[in-house]
């Protein structure tokens, strides 16, 4: 009887424990109308003012989530899309050439736009100071409620890859908080981060990765869980939205997934390619290739350590 009881007793705790799991939404379908139903799915309704951040694409980059894919989620919340200028030059570190991009990317046709950082920025508090003393965000960040993180998943030259989490931290920095992250807090001048002197003694990969987890959980908190994070697993090249010229995907897509922690949808997102059978024409090892050179998985390990979510989590399948 008591072994009978103890066992009861470890079958309880091991379901509490997967109920208290943070759930990732998941459907294979690519659609305007899915994109909306996995929002649904989470059960928590943007209101207010909300910013939907995404990455309008680097001049000449197919890749990026397009207009009308996403259109019938903004519309659903009435959002604004926003986004900040780079820290690299190409197409949007300007303002007026980030305006020419969006508008050839045709999202100012179909709606609100906001470079938030265009005028201004602010500083934001950030938890984990190992490298950065706060975070560095576009001014007009303060303007916004709520924030739905519809992030296009892909490969990063530089972060290895390319999810919620970089969208909540490099994707929300202004020009100068985008340098101060990919220095690790040496310096917030983008004109001296990319220097030869700079590059040369400039901090490991894992401090870039540390930092960007930080700035995440630093917009994280700033909204105080009015927040939501969207992954969409389509056009997966080993290069990000922020590269002109960016490699074929040689992975087919996969789908969308959601949660209200970024850390387990980055996870999930993360599981899925690495687990994936990858077949002639539909080949994942490029892309795990490319995380692997850039230690990119350690991301989710740091922002689980620093409390932002987990790396643990349950899968839910929409029909």
């Amino acid at each position: 009887m008591k072994r009978f009881c103890v066992s009861i007793v470890a079958v309880l705790t091991m379901a509490a424990a997967t109920l208290a799991q943070p759930v990732v939404y998941f459907t294979s379908e690519i659609t305007p109308e899915s994109l909306v139903k996995i929002y649904k799915a989470l059960g928590v309704e943007a209101n207010g003012r909300v910013a939907v951040k995404i990455s309008t694409g680097e001049g000449g980059n197919k890749h990026y989530l397009k207009p009308t894919l996403i259109r019938n989620l903004v519309d659903e919340v009435n959002g604004t899309i926003v986004e900040c200028g780079t820290a690299y030059g190409g197409s949007r570190q300007d303002p007026a050439k980030h305006w020419q991009t969006i508008h050839e990317h045709g999202f100012d046709s179909i709606f609100a736009v906001d470079l938030m950082d265009e005028f201004g920025q602010i500083r934001i508090p950030i938890q984990d100071k190992k490298h950065l003393k706060y975070d560095i965000v576009g001014e007009h960040l303060a303007n916004y409620d709520f924030m739905i993180n519809l992030a296009h998943f892909k490969g990063h030259a530089m972060g290895g890859f390319g999810g919620v989490l970089k969208n909540a931290s490099i994707g929300v920095a202004s020009t100068a908080g985008k340098a101060y992250i990919h220095t690790a807090g040496k310096t917030d001048d983008a004109a001296k981060a990319w220097t030869p002197e700079n590059l040369a003694a400039g901090p490991t990969q894992d401090f870039f990765l540390e930092s960007m987890a930080a700035a995440a959980q630093a917009v994280h908190n700033y909204f105080n869980g009015r927040v939501i994070y969207i992954n969409v697993m389509n056009n997966m090249s080993v290069d990000c939205d922020c590269d002109g010229n960016p490699a074929k995907p040689e992975l087919k897509d996969m789908g969308i997934m959601a949660s209200l922690d970024p850390v387990a949808v980055d996870q999930a997102c993360l599981d899925m390619v690495f687990n994936h059978h990858g077949t002639a024409g539909d080949d994942n090892a490029p892309l795990i290739a490319r995380i692997n050179r850039q230690h990119g998985t350690y991301i989710t390990d740091y922002a689980q350590s620093i409390g932002l979510g987990s790396k643990t989590y349950r899968l839910v399948k929409l029909q």
